[in-house]
């Protein structure tokens, strides 16, 4: 089996997040983010957070995120800190991540 053909089979077996996995630009554990802090103003566990934005896929190199990439990955962060937490709102989650997100709520903005 060649480069490609192992590459297909692990993202087969991986499933379709693995895709991101190759992204050198994508850093899961981001050692920057400050997870403790982020947790306690939204009142979940540092590790619920964690695997929460797991599913997360910020915009590569500090670039600017599409439309279509907000929109997905609040969806996915919301839900899932919201099974954690269900007193947390879109506009509650909005604002932690704004105060702790490098450049504010203007480096969330879509290009």
């Amino acid at each position: 089996m060649n480069a490609w053909g192992a590459m297909a089979l692990l993202v087969t077996l991986a499933g379709p997040g693995a895709a991101f996995a190759a992204d050198p630009a994508f850093l899961p554990n981001d050692p920057k983010r400050p997870v403790e802090a982020i947790s306690r103003d939204l009142g979940v566990r540092p590790e619920q957070f964690v695997a929460c934005f797991n599913e997360v896929r910020p915009a590569p190199n500090g670039d600017r995120p599409t439309a279509a990439r907000v929109h997905a990955n609040k969806a996915v962060l919301l839900g899932c800190l919201q099974r954690a937490n269900p007193a947390i709102t879109n506009d509650g989650l909005d604002t932690v991540m704004d105060r702790h997100r490098p450049g504010g709520r203007e480096a969330q903005r879509p290009r």
